[in-house]
């Protein structure tokens, strides 16, 4: 039984987001925004995108060609893929924010 959705606070370039997760995917949540954030900083810092939302297109650009090679290349389960599909889509509910 799942359990209820609950928000999670999570913090990218500064900014404070509240995105509802389940309670069992909350840490998984809280490690995605915190690795999104991370490739942001590293985009932003490298001078060559201007504003947050081209950052965060580019970000997003990034971890989906990382998963896309990841599931070419080690053929990852079907399980693993729709929990990569899941934090995906919770990252781009945040960043339509």
């Amino acid at each position: 039984m799942k359990s209820d959705n609950t928000g999670v606070n999570v913090n990218i370039l500064g900014k404070q987001f509240m995105v509802a997760c389940p309670d069992e995917e909350r840490q998984s949540l809280s490690a995605a925004a915190q690795f999104l954030d991370e490739k942001m900083r590293e985009i932003q810092n490298s001078g060559r995108v201007v504003g947050s939302e081209r950052c965060a297109v580019m970000a997003a650009l990034n971890i989906t060609n990382d998963l896309l090679q990841l599931q070419d290349g080690s053929g990852l389960t079907d399980d693993a893929a729709k929990r990569l599909r899941s934090i995906q889509d919770k990252i781009d509910s945040v960043l339509q924010q």
